[in-house]
């Protein structure tokens, strides 16, 4: 590798060679960029949806009720277990939406007890809009790889998630 193709992480793991040469440092190798990756494209996201009022947080709300098909509408219980968010979490980012005319809660006809969240027409046309801003930005990050060896890097971080506790 020449020290033009090095990068950071390399840089840390050389550091550590050098004072425990005992380490095998391939795992901080492979989860420093993973870190490293996560971070940027978590910001260039975050840049994305902002540009549409909403941040990826409430974007995963109103894309997991856009997602669900028509008539666009699950229970804040099935939001939060697809979201793996607390209800309190849910109920913040539900209030906020709703606020801004993207979605709406009505009682559920089924349970007195419960509540539907049903996305709205604006906030149908945001998710579309905002749902492909964010694959071109996803996009963008990718182009430097080849479409195999992106294909190549899907299935290796499947198989590693697949591992994963």
């Amino acid at each position: 590798m020449t020290d033009a193709s090095k990068d950071a992480v390399d840089a840390i793991t050389a550091q550590w060679h050098a004072v425990r040469p005992d380490l095998n440092t391939d795992p901080m190798a492979v989860f420093g960029r993973i870190y490293r990756i996560a971070k940027a494209i978590g910001d260039a996201m975050d840049e994305t949806y902002g540009r549409f009022g909403i941040s990826r947080g409430e974007f995963d709300v109103v894309a997991t009720l856009r997602r669900s098909g028509a008539p666009y509408t699950l229970s804040p219980r099935q939001l939060s277990a697809t979201l793996m968010l607390t209800t309190g979490g849910m109920t913040g980012r539900l209030d906020k939406l709703e606020k801004a005319g993207l979605l709406c809660r009505k009682p559920d006809p089924h349970d007195r007890r419960g509540l539907q969240v049903t996305i709205t027409e604006r906030g149908l046309a945001l998710i579309d809009e905002a749902v492909t801003a964010g694959l071109v930005t996803q996009r963008d990050a990718l182009a430097g790889l080849a479409e195999d060896e992106v294909e190549t890097l899907t299935g290796l971080l499947r198989k590693l998630l697949s591992g994963m506790p």
